[in-house]
């Protein structure tokens, strides 16, 4: 029996050559699914109030938080990365912090101008994502991870029970305006992208041009 690595080889080689696709259930989507889990976990701990379960729901935040870390550097290193993958993580990554920003938001403890700044530039980011997916990804910035790391922490330090007023809206200034800015440069370069990279064909849409060429080299050899 062949050993392994080259069983794996002759199966690369019966395909064409191509490595089939990862499958969606691996430990990273799984990771980024639990994220999905903690966010109704999060709020109802957050919402009950008292200095317990205010640092239960701080737990819970940075559990959730340490997973969007996890997810996607796993992915890659480990060549899991998925359609359900792309999708699913910024999604679950905008229902924590979004979920946060709102509860801390009806709660009276954080202004609602800083939740809707940071709510529409996550929403249109997501919107731009899929707006140029046919094109290409837009890979993840050094700016768009500080502005995540710094909305974490400005989260974390707005749901622990403790006082540092001015820790917690320094901070929260500072990802507001990494926020603004990193949007604005994920704008442009979706806009470059779109222009620069055409738009990639669906399997339908390459099989039916396919199908129409083959149909016009006949009717060139006929005539």
């Amino acid at each position: 029996m062949a050993p392994p690595r080259a069983a794996a080889g002759l199966g690369r080689e019966a395909n064409g050559g191509a490595a089939a696709p990862p499958g969606w259930v691996n430990v990273p989507n799984a990771l980024t699914v639990l994220r999905f889990a903690l966010v109704p976990v999060f709020v109802g701990f957050l919402v009950t109030g008292g200095a317990g379960w205010r640092v239960a729901a701080f737990a819970v935040f940075a559990v959730a938080s340490a997973t969007d870390l996890l997810d996607g550097e796993l992915a890659r290193r480990s060549g899991l990365v998925t359609d359900f993958g792309k999708i699913a993580d910024p999604i679950a990554d905008k229902a924590l912090t979004g979920s946060a920003l709102v509860t801390l938001s009806a709660l009276g403890e954080l202004p609602w101008w800083v939740t809707a700044i940071i709510a529409v530039r996550e929403v249109g980011v997501t919107v731009l994502r899929f707006w140029v997916i046919r094109h290409g990804i837009i890979p993840a910035s050094r700016g768009g991870k500080v502005k995540t790391v710094l909305q974490m922490t400005a989260i974390g330090l707005y749901v622990l029970p403790i006082g540092l007023a001015w820790a917690k809206e320094t901070i929260m200034a500072i990802a507001v305006v990494v926020t603004v800015v990193t949007g604005a440069d994920y704008v442009a370069r979706a806009v470059r992208l779109r222009r620069a990279v055409p738009r990639r064909r669906s399997p339908e849409e390459a099989a039916r041009g396919r199908a129409a060429e083959a149909g016009g080299g006949r009717d060139g050899s006929a005539r």
